[in-house]
């Protein structure tokens, strides 16, 4: 434990932060789980309806600051690519 006033308070303050920012990132990745795996074994439209919820959760997390905006980008671009192999 830190001894520092200003520490104390960042150590309490990075544990909200975490507490609030942890479920986010799970349904985060929860959904980007789903998005590859209707792209392995399901339809081509309810890969693109899981999609398009998944690319809302990241651009709802970018927005908040909760990951960076190229990072949303990326793991959009990503699943995109997997439902646009499907056949």
């Amino acid at each position: 434990m830190p001894n520092i006033k200003s520490s104390i308070r960042s150590v309490k303050t990075d544990a909200e932060r975490r507490a609030k920012n942890a479920p986010i990132k799970a349904a985060l990745r929860n959904a980007s789980r789903k998005v590859v795996a209707v792209a392995e074994t399901g339809t081509k439209e309810v890969a693109q309806t899981t999609f398009v919820n998944a690319t809302g959760l990241l651009d709802k997390a970018a927005r908040k600051g909760i990951i960076h905006k190229n990072a949303a980008a990326r793991k959009k671009s990503r699943l995109a690519k997997r439902v646009n192999a499907m056949e």
